[in-house]
């Protein structure tokens, strides 16, 4: 960062006014969080910060290894190159639309439904985030019992020096892409306020793919004092997908960019709003309480079948067939009082973290109703029944509380409890099943415990680690049988299990650290068994059928060296080793099952690396980025030979990608940004999927660019 200093000397007699002095210096990004952020601690626990500002990084798509590039282990399923969702797990976790974390902005949870489908489908523009926060697993006790922990996004504020600011971001690149980000933000006295609207269009790398999204926030601050402030916030995001379809591994191999349909669309329209109460009682004693909720519709209209079935003309009626239309109808609440207080016993202050948090959730899915056969976006019905209409209906009490006790000098052990207490009840219809095995009650009641530790060796030098048991609840997916030949537990169980890790960071004149090792185990996974029932017949049972272990060791080195005084060369290298393992778990084959122990979790690399060199001076700034990521399966079962007609198991095989990214300031009002990705055009893919957008081989974007013109006002 460049600072410019004008000094003057003033006397009563005289003025004497010096020749201006410019000082350049270097703040680098911090890579992880305060041990105590508002309400929250996060002692003893791995943490991490993404800078936005600092990044070079293909914001308008979200380039998920690109934007995660310096958090260890992360691992992103490219699904599309238009950046509609972000796709990221760790330690052996599902990607799927993050479920896996407890997704937050600003504080606000935005999982769509937490115990009926935790996915975010909220998706905000990137270009309006200023940092994102990620505590792992170890924090769930604090912010949820995700596995992953929390990830938190932080927009842009309100521009506090003036009452009006303004920002446009307008980006174009390649398949026709073209975004436009325009922010207003400003400060009248005790009132700020910030609005965003942006919207953004792009076809594919794959023919038949377009993207087309809108997303607005208007968030209003009222700070009558220091201590106390009220923030009113409402964002909404929505974007219509035309889905290329799935490819098997033939398909691929010919033409990575055919599609297989031109009549599939997805289409989530999701309201966030929210309102924030901050206090700071007293110097000790610090209050939050957030109410918000998660509004909206999840919609698509597809002609839902394998990859080898073609969606071709009927030569009986001379049109397409049916598509199917599936709705989910979102109205997630959540409210969480939060507080944060210290005390001291003789000589030392101890801090404790302590809330409630009430969700109320009612998710109503219809779907497999009878779609039209045309080739638009269209979710009208030619017949009113659906072959599953069903609630699912949620509610689930909170407690907890985590205290950071210091002991002695620069050692602090903490300690915490979360009870979950909650019921789910699913009521409806399923046109092909019988009515008295619909309804469905499950108890989710958990006492969770977590303790930590840490140890500042001295300013640069600490060590941490921790202990916290989590559990993820069984959702609709879980839940629902497919056909009359499924059946689903009556005993099922939640998942539950714990994270553990132990860490050692610091920095040593231009180097700096952050290396952990880390155990996940999850157990009473979920899946499916192949049984009989009374009469003999042959089914497919949903249950719970073992155990994993995920162990490893994640680390960030980095090296920052001075070569001038205008300019800073930067390397880095975020590496993850990861065995991640079924302990004892059984699994439906065919007409039997198998036993797994030992094999790999799916879509879980063994070996995970980003490597990144950064050249920065007072107006430019190039990084140069190498991925790589080990081969994973698709199934349990670890097929190794692709299924020939979908692909939807098989080896991913590994990959490894170089992107070019750069910045340029031309003026203290413009600049511009320039993102080369994929510079080999490596043909690849992350992922085979079991079930959206459909089963086999997602083809993720070869070669592409973009650039974007950022006007401040």
């Amino acid at each position: 960062m460049v600072c410019g200093c004008m000094l003057q000397l003033q006397t009563m007699q005289a003025q004497v006014q010096l020749d201006s002095v410019t000082v350049f210096s270097y703040i680098h990004a911090k890579t992880g969080l305060p041990e105590e952020l508002g309400t929250y601690l996060h002692s003893g626990k791995k943490t991490e910060l993404i800078q936005l500002g600092y990044l070079n990084a293909d914001l308008s798509s979200k380039n998920g290894r690109q934007v995660f590039a310096k958090v260890p282990g992360v691992f992103v399923y490219d699904m599309d190159g238009a950046g509609n969702q972000v796709n990221i797990a760790t330690r052996g976790l599902d990607p799927h639309r993050g479920w896996e974390f407890n997704m937050r902005k600003n504080g606000v949870m935005i999982n769509s439904d937490m115990y009926g489908y935790p996915a975010s489908h909220y998706s905000m523009p990137f270009e309006s985030i200023e940092r994102i926060e990620l505590v792992r697993g170890t924090g769930s006790l604090q912010y949820g019992a995700q596995f992953g922990g929390m990830l938190n996004y932080i927009t842009k504020r309100a521009d506090s020096t003036g009452k009006f600011g303004f920002e446009n971001i307008t980006t174009t690149g390649s398949y026709n892409l073209f975004s436009s980000y325009n922010a207003v933000s400003g400060t009248f006295g005790k009132f700020r306020y910030y609005a965003y609207h942006q919207q953004k269009s792009r076809d594919g790398y794959r023919r038949e793919e377009h993207t087309s999204s809108a997303a607005q926030q208007v968030a209003l601050e009222y700070a009558p004092n220091s201590h106390f402030s009220v923030q009113l916030e409402w964002s909404r995001s929505a974007y219509t997908y035309k889905i290329p379809g799935a490819l098997n591994d033939s398909l691929f191999a010919a033409d990575p960019r055919q599609a297989t349909r031109t009549r599939n669309y997805f289409n989530p329209d999701i309201h966030v709003p929210a309102i924030t109460i901050h206090w700071q009682i007293n110097a000790d004693t610090r209050l939050q309480l957030t109410s918000s909720a998660v509004l909206g519709k999840r919609n698509s209209v597809m002609f839902d079948k394998p990859t080898n079935v073609m969606d071709t003309i009927n030569t009986a009626t001379m049109q397409y067939n049916n598509r199917q239309v599936d709705i989910d109808r979102f109205n997630s609440y959540t409210t969480e009082l939060r507080l944060l207080q210290h005390y001291r016993t003789g000589k030392h202050e101890h801090t404790l973290a302590a809330g409630v948090q009430y969700m109320n959730n009612d998710l109503h899915r219809t779907q497999q109703g009878k779609g039209t056969t045309g080739a638009d976006f269209d979710l009208s019905l030619v017949s009113p029944v659906w072959g599953r209409d069903l609630h699912f209906k949620t509610s689930n009490m909170a407690l907890f509380a985590e205290n950071r006790f210091a002991l002695l000098k620069g050692l602090t052990v903490t300690a915490g409890a979360r009870i979950e207490t909650g019921r789910t009840d699913m009521s409806g219809v399923i046109n092909y099943y019988p009515a008295n095995k619909i309804p469905l009650s499950i108890q989710h009641r958990f006492p969770l415990l977590g303790a930590g530790i840490q140890y500042k060796i001295s300013e640069q030098l600490q060590l941490y680690g921790g202990w916290s048991q989590s559990y993820r609840p069984m959702i609709f997916k879980d839940l629902v049988p497919a056909s009359l030949y499924e059946q689903v537990d009556p005993d099922i169980k939640d998942a539950h299990g714990y994270n553990a890790e132990m860490g050692f960071k610091g920095s040593w004149r231009m180097l700096k650290w952050d290396i952990t090792a880390f155990v996940l185990r999850e157990d009473h996974r979920f899946g499916t068994l192949a049984q009989t029932d009374a009469a003999n017949n042959l089914i497919t049972y949903r249950t719970n059928i073992g155990n994993s272990l995920s162990k490893g060791l994640e680390m960030l080195i980095e090296a920052n060296w001075q070569l001038r005084s205008r300019t800073v060369l930067s390397l880095f290298t975020s590496t993850s080793f990861m065995q991640a393992r079924y302990l004892d778990a059984m699994v439906k084959s065919g007409n039997g099952n198998i036993n797994v122990r030992g094999n790999k979790v799916e879509s879980a690399p063994d070996f995970t690396s980003r490597n990144g060199v950064t050249l920065r001076t007072a107006s430019l700034s190039v990084s140069l980025l190498h991925s790589y990521v080990s081969s994973t399966f698709a199934d349990a079962l670890n097929t190794v030979t692709p299924s020939p007609a979908t692909g939807a198991v098989g080896l991913v095989p590994a990959y490894g990608l170089l992107d070019l990214n750069g910045s340029v300031r031309i003026s203290k009002n413009l600049s511009l940004k320039i993102n080369l990705n994929n510079l080999m055009n490596k043909q690849y893919f992350t992922k085979r999927p079991l079930f959206y957008p459909g089963p086999g081989i997602w083809p993720s974007e070869g070669r592409n660019w973009s650039a974007s013109v950022v006007i401040r006002l």
